[in-house]
């Protein structure tokens, strides 16, 4: 207690925290943001918790909080608007910048840079809904299930959660994978499914380079890792530290923070991975604002590192204050 009562009176900061927004995730935004927001007051800053509306950049533009903290996730957040013009107002910012979010929301963009940098990404095809309308859905379905074999995962090109996402297991499957793609993107991806043991690795940077957290590993009740199994409790299972070998954790970890580095990432990031029967991680997505809820994995992460949340998020409102500096 006393710790906190010298922040508050020497180094407190004002501390504007971003969430809820108008994306498809905007329930699982304004949890992670009174998360933010609660860790961040227990710290000793002051803390103002904001839904972005048509009022927040005049009300930024005025007040100047010390650093704002978004916790805005999918578009709303991620695809680098809000944070282009959070930049135009000159205000400290936890976070990638705009530039690097747009690399990042892009799944497409993403996996191609990833895998020039060396990195396993799975085989897929990329499908606009245009395209898809246009070529004819039937010969287009007839050419990925010629290309791609086997199990696929269908998934929109950006966003978040799982949303839109499907397995299929079976030909007969996919046209309706697709249309569910298509509900949150234009553009659809179709990758071929490798088989393994999902991890989380989150990277922190401070100030003195990229690091990775103890990888979270993830096992879904129902054996896919959808969108109720990642905001219902006791639907999944997670193990922090991974329970696999450390070599294979080693290569993980590292894997992240080349991921990190490639796409030009800051402050904190997820990125996540299938790790197959031999070892192998192969990238699946990097989260530049990644979910931060009490059944979230970057929180189990931080606990695992043995640092806290209170901790962690001050390291990086300080860090961005001195950036901006």
């Amino acid at each position: 207690m006393e710790k906190l009562l010298i922040m508050s009176e020497s180094n407190a900061l004002s501390v504007v925290v971003l969430a809820g927004g108008i994306s498809h995730e905007r329930d699982v935004s304004l949890r992670s943001g009174r998360r933010v927001a609660d860790a961040l007051t227990a710290a000793g800053h002051r803390v103002v918790l904001r839904d972005p509306d048509a009022s927040l950049l005049p009300f930024l533009a005025s007040e100047r909080p010390d650093v704002v903290f978004p916790a805005l996730h999918g578009s709303s957040g991620e695809d680098g608007s809000l944070l282009d013009l959070l930049a135009g107002l000159g205000l400290a910012v936890v976070g990638s910048s705009g530039a690097a979010a747009r690399r990042a929301w892009s799944k497409p963009v993403a996996s191609s840079l990833v895998d020039t940098a060396g990195l396993s990404v799975p085989e897929s095809i990329v499908l606009s809904h245009e395209a898809f309308r246009e070529l004819g859905a039937a010969s287009v379905l007839k050419v990925v299930l010629e290309r791609l074999e086997g199990d696929l995962v269908v998934k929109p090109a950006s966003g978040g959660s799982a949303q839109g996402v499907s397995i299929v297991e079976s030909p007969d499957g996919l046209p309706r994978a697709m249309v569910e793609a298509f509900t949150y993107a234009d553009v659809a991806v179709v990758e071929r499914r490798v088989f393994g043991t999902e991890v989380a690795v989150t990277v922190v940077d401070s100030g003195d380079g990229p690091r990775a957290l103890p990888a979270v590993e993830i096992e879904p009740t129902a054996g896919v890792y959808s969108f109720q199994a990642r905001y219902n409790a006791g639907e999944t299972t997670f193990y922090a530290p991974s329970r696999l070998d450390d070599s294979v954790i080693a290569a993980a970890s590292d894997a992240a923070i080349l991921a990190h580095r490639t796409l030009g990432l800051r402050d904190l990031s997820r990125i996540d991975f299938i790790v197959d029967r031999e070892g192998r991680p192969w990238f699946l997505e990097a989260n530049v604002i990644p979910g931060l809820t009490e059944t979230s994995l970057v929180p189990l992460a931080i606990e695992a590192s043995g640092s806290t949340a209170s901790a962690l998020y001050g390291e990086l409102v300080r860090g961005a204050v001195s950036r901006a500096a």
